[in-house]
């Protein structure tokens, strides 16, 4: 197995353990009695210049531990500060070293939406999204099929939540696509074997319809990267590893906007 295949079996147990202790039924009853959500996460990113998805994560399977010093909740506000868009938060917590509370206390602490990053492998975790707080889920084309995608979305729908569904490749795009994604991200890392390519962005860009938000991910590292992202007409950013290693994230925040 690869790790994106390790990631998303590791999920799947995860779930299963979850479930003992509150079962699909309850955590979907629970979703569902909160105000149903206005699709937050995707508005924030439709603005006229590209919009920026700033990341909260302790470590990642590339890099092992990114930030020793971990304060999420003056990091996310930070990100606020400087003028990020929205906030993409880890919950994996093997790989990542997430955790679900730290989703959960970023969006009680700040206004702009967060999108629970992690590998989606059933509807439960959709459920327990919203009761997070999150405004976005991830669905990874890789590790779901087509009538996944489509029924978690549907799911998503219903609960105002929005879906960030990622490709890597141009099978996976003209997958997202048909399934009627309203926002795709495209990884230029694949996360089968770590390696970067940011003019995958450029590659997939023609295949996503213009009225369909386009997020570029990974390797996003300078204001240039930005520039030529904008050139071919990326709606957003989605910036980990970049800030996370930046002494001062509000500073590189602006310098990566051009401020």
């Amino acid at each position: 197995m690869n790790i994106l295949d390790e990631l998303a079996e590791y999920a799947k147990e995860r779930v299963r353990t979850k479930k003992e202790a509150l079962s699909l039924d309850e955590v979907r009853s629970n979703a569902l009695s909160l105000p149903t959500g206005t699709f937050e996460f995707e508005k924030a990113l439709k603005k006229d210049d590209i919009a920026f998805i700033c990341e909260c994560k302790k470590a990642s399977p590339s890099k092992g531990i990114i930030a020793e010093n971990f304060p999420y909740l003056q990091i996310a506000e930070d990100y606020q500060t400087a003028g990020a868009d929205c906030i993409s938060v880890l919950t994996e917590p093997k790989w990542f070293l997430g955790k679900d509370e730290y989703l959960k206390e970023i969006t009680q602490n700040v206004s702009i939406p967060c999108i629970r990053k992690d590998f989606t492998v059933d509807e439960y975790m959709i459920y327990e999204a919203k009761l997070l707080g999150a405004k976005a889920v991830l669905l990874i084309c890789a590790i779901l099929s087509p009538v996944q995608i489509n029924e978690y979305l549907k799911i998503c729908d219903k609960l105002g939540i929005s879906a960030l569904v990622e490709a890597h490749n141009e099978t996976e795009v003209k997958t997202a696509v048909q399934c009627g994604a309203r926002v795709i991200g495209v990884n230029n890392r694949d996360l089968r074997d770590f390696s970067v390519n940011t003019d995958n962005s450029r590659k997939m860009r023609e295949l996503i319809p213009e009225n369909v938000i386009f997020v570029s991910e990974s390797g996003i590292k300078t204001p240039e990267d930005i520039d030529l992202l904008r050139k071919i007409g990326a709606d957003a950013v989605l910036i980990g590893e970049t800030l996370m290693k930046a002494e001062n994230k509000s500073e590189k925040l602006r310098e990566l906007k051009g401020l």
